[in-house]
């Protein structure tokens, strides 16, 4: 758990008559993507307003980094505009009189320069838009505007970034184009961000920690390769369920196209998308694997077209709807779903601590 002074502490209680409850109590990490997720209906955009302060919970307490800004215990409560947060919403909302730079102008013109901490230089060439600067917002497309709304956000020097599903009202080829920036802005960036979605790939993509909410309580919460795993939040997620492994780039085969991954596990290969840019040897690289592309053995086969193939141990079995079961497994510390028939799981007789073989299929580079 992170020190008091590198955490993002959340305690929100709220009712809405008889019809919705939140109670939320976490600690989250004061750095990196904690992502917010859960099915629509399930408190994530009200724990948002709460942490904004757009909303005021019964009882509550947010605490960014040692910084108070709600807290009942000492009857504090700041309001929206005395914290020091930035707002990213599902639309862009730009002054569409006003160009890219004076959008961005009037971020920056909240924050006294004593207390600036983001550069309006750093904001923008993060978000790469130096080049969109004299243009007003109808010049703009879907994800050139979420990248203005970003900076203008930064520009104002906040101590936590909210971003309420920022992608959901882009199609897929302004999501693809628009998620390489917020992955940059995770890594170069000391801020913590508060990320709410209902879509699981952009969780695969860009979440350090996941905060997994069901009908206003939360279900689980922690590192998000390690909360997918988990049985009971897969079992949620259909078949989309699946986990994630961080390694390292080790090898390139240019030949095949062959990326070699290696990891606490072991090692993974998996093919380089041809669209896409060559990673550097040493390079982390974020892979996931779906369960339904997960098939078990009890020894290691060589006659087999699959190229992953990872001794692991059974840690916990359970149904999956009819004539299927979800295994989870243990790969030296690292969590892998399979997905596969009742009948194959009786005819392995696999059992929690069993050695078995995880053959792997498909792995696919998210970051």
């Amino acid at each position: 758990m992170p020190g008091a002074a590198d955490t993002l502490e959340l305690r929100a209680q709220l009712r809405y008559g008889a019809a919705f409850a939140l109670d939320v109590d976490v600690r989250l990490p004061g750095r990196g993507v904690s992502a917010v997720f859960g099915p629509s209906g399930c408190g994530k955009t009200t724990l948002l307003r709460c942490v904004a302060g757009l909303t005021r919970p019964d009882a509550g307490r947010v605490v960014v980094n040692g910084e108070a800004w709600h807290d009942d215990a000492r009857d504090l409560w700041l309001p929206t505009h005395r914290r020091a947060l930035g707002l990213v919403f599902q639309e862009a909302s730009l002054f569409p009189h006003l160009s890219v730079q004076a959008n961005l102008d009037f971020g920056r013109k909240r924050v006294p320069p004593a207390e600036r901490r983001v550069s309006l230089e750093q904001a923008i060439e993060l978000l790469g838009i130096g080049h969109l600067l004299a243009r007003r917002p109808a010049g703009l497309s879907g994800g050139e505007r979420q990248r203005v709304a970003i900076a203008r956000a930064l520009a104002t020097s906040p101590r936590l970034l909210l971003m309420d599903e920022p992608l959901a009202s882009l199609d897929l080829a302004r999501k693809a184009e628009l998620l390489p920036w917020f992955e940059r802005l995770a890594r170069e960036l000391q801020i913590p961000v508060l990320y709410v979605t209902h879509a699981l790939d952009e969780v695969a993509r860009l979440a350090d920690h996941l905060l997994l909410l069901q009908d206003g309580r939360v279900r689980a919460h922690g590192p998000t390769a390690q909360v997918l795993g988990r049985l009971d939040v897969a079992h949620q997620h259909g078949d989309a369920a699946g986990t994630l492994i961080e390694g390292r780039l080790q090898a390139i085969d240019a030949d095949d196209q062959l990326l070699h991954v290696g990891f606490a596990g072991g090692e993974l290969q998996c093919l380089h998308a041809r669209d896409t840019p060559l990673p550097q040897i040493g390079a982390r690289l974020r892979l996931r694997v779906l369960a339904r592309d997960v098939s078990l053995a009890l020894a290691a086969r060589s006659d087999t077209s699959i190229l992953n193939i990872l001794p692991a141990t059974v840690r916990e079995l359970s149904g999956d709807g009819p004539g299927q079961v979800l295994v989870a497994l243990d790969l030296a510390g690292v969590p892998l779903l399979a997905r596969i028939t009742s009948k194959s799981a009786r005819a392995l007789q696999l059992a929690p601590g069993q050695h078995v073989f995880a053959q792997i299929k498909g792995v696919g580079i998210v970051d």
